[in-house]
């Protein structure tokens, strides 16, 4: 009879090196020679390194043969090794949500090129990484479905997830109900927390993020609407989608109406629009009257096309347009043609900041380049935190004092000081327990003098993190 193969595990360098006993040696105690002959090194060549140290254990080939069958060597020679050996011996599952279909589906464009190249350095590193994904489709329902899927069947010990909180939330609830700890990123802070029912006083133990938070936009947003070189007539119009995202911006105690009232401007804020609406011809009628020369909302990509094309063909023509969300990808800008020219939007990652991945040693410059190399697309937003997302999951199996185990990962999550591709990410000095904070600036799309796309995206308001160079200053709408 024979058994199937069996694995041992040493640590070397502070990574884990894999031994095995190759499948054609059988476990007949006729055939079992020597010690050495279960040992063997990748390449083939065996090894007695362990040897004296099962001895020490009162375990000897003599008793190994005399244990009469497989399973009887097999613990006999199992129980000689230390339980972290034994644990090593199987990949560590982490599990990865995103939208790779559906409204949202831009956020997750770039995950085949991230994935895989993560993939690829968790081999080289050596590192025991298996990388689970699943497909939320743009729908909480579903990402909360997968989630439990990822926990309960594939038994992940991480899970990690970047993608608005339409994906955010239902994952990390999946997460806290099912103790398994869940790093998330790619929504502000607000409505990952306080939707979900966080309290400062109450915080979550499993589920962990970063990200900026929205006092850190409107932050941005006034740093661009107040430059000198700006003349408008401080009226407002802002059109809010009825989801998370949405109610947290338009919130009367926390979110942008109050901000921009003690700033002196006035707001125009009608009710709030479901997704994926196909007409807006009640907020346009509403800002057209109140003379808004300025324009902002947060809205997911197929709803800004629809709003800016009704907007334009309705005679609404503001001197500034702001869009947190929707405006983060080209796809999105180019949907509407040359009037997309100097629309503004959040930056939370660019090829311009100045920090380098700890798994790769690339800096954002140069994990832009490859993106548009290997896929000959656009860099976009989410390809920096996608990335970062890795680099924090293998610092924690790292640092863990056993990584298939969600207990010890916690342990280590909390504990995470790491140097990423967006920033520093620490959970010491966050707003709440929670959240790690992570830096943001604004910027304008530009139709490009030339190169292989059509718009740029010029950082051109920084005066919260200062570290992030300018490429240029606000311009109005033409």
């Amino acid at each position: 009879m024979r058994s199937p193969n069996l694995f041992l595990t040493t640590r070397r360098s502070e990574s884990w090196t894999v031994f095995r006993r190759p499948p054609s040696k059988s476990w007949h105690s006729k055939n079992l020679t020597s010690w050495e002959e279960i040992m063997y090194l990748r390449n083939g060549t065996q090894t007695t390194a362990n040897t004296g140290a099962a001895r020490s254990r009162g375990i000897t080939r003599r008793k190994l043969i005399q244990g009469g069958g497989t399973a009887v060597a097999a613990t006999a020679l199992l129980s000689s090794f230390p339980a972290p050996w034994l644990r090593a011996a199987q990949p560590v599952k982490i599990g990865y949500v995103s939208p790779q279909t559906g409204p949202l589906a831009p956020f997750a464009e770039a995950d085949n090129f991230i994935v895989g190249a993560a993939r690829e350095l968790f081999k080289k590193q050596n590192l025991p990484i298996e990388i689970i994904v699943k497909d939320s489709q743009t729908n909480s329902n579903r990402a909360a479905e997968v989630a439990a899927d990822l926990i309960l069947r594939d038994k992940v010990s991480l899970m990690v997830v970047g993608a608005a909180p339409e994906t955010d939330n239902p994952v990390a609830d999946q997460c806290e109900l099912n103790e398994v700890p869940c790093v998330s990123t790619v929504s502000p802070w607000q409505p990952w927390f306080f939707a979900r029912g966080g309290k400062p006083d109450k915080p979550f133990k499993w589920t962990y993020h970063y990200f900026w938070g929205l006092e850190d936009a409107i932050g941005i947003i006034l740093d661009m609407w107040s430059q000198p070189q700006l003349q408008t007539n401080h009226v407002v119009g802002a059109a809010f989608a009825n989801d998370p995202d949405g109610n947290a911006w338009g919130d009367s105690e926390h979110g942008l109406p109050p901000a921009l009232a003690k700033h002196g401007y006035k707001l125009v804020h009608p009710p709030h629009f479901q997704t994926l609406t196909d007409n807006f011809s009640a907020q346009i009628s509403a800002f057209k009257q109140a003379g808004a020369e300025i324009i902002t909302g947060n809205m997911i990509p197929p709803d800004f096309t629809t709003f800016w094309t009704q907007a334009r063909q309705q005679g609404l023509r503001p001197k500034i347009c702001t869009i947190t969300k929707a405006l983060l990808f080209p796809s999105s800008v180019e949907s509407v043609g040359q009037t997309a020219n100097n629309l503004s939007t959040e930056v939370w990652w660019s090829p311009t900041f100045p920090f380098k991945s700890s798994l790769s040693g690339q800096s954002a410059s140069q994990l832009a380049e490859a993106y548009t190399r290997t896929t000959g697309k656009q860099w976009t937003q989410p390809i920096g935190f996608v990335h970062s997302l890795f680099e924090v999951a293998a610092d924690i199996i790292k640092r863990s004092a056993d990584a298939q185990d969600p207990a010890a990962n916690l342990d280590a999550l909390i504990k995470t000081n790491l140097q990423t591709i967006v920033g520093p990410i620490a959970w010491e000095k966050g707003p709440v327990k929670n959240v790690a904070k992570t830096p943001l600036v604004s910027g304008q799309w530009r139709l490009a003098s030339g190169g292989r796309f059509k718009y740029e995206l010029i950082i051109v308001a920084n005066g919260l993190a200062p570290q992030i160079p300018l490429g240029g200053k606000m311009e109005l709408l033409a």
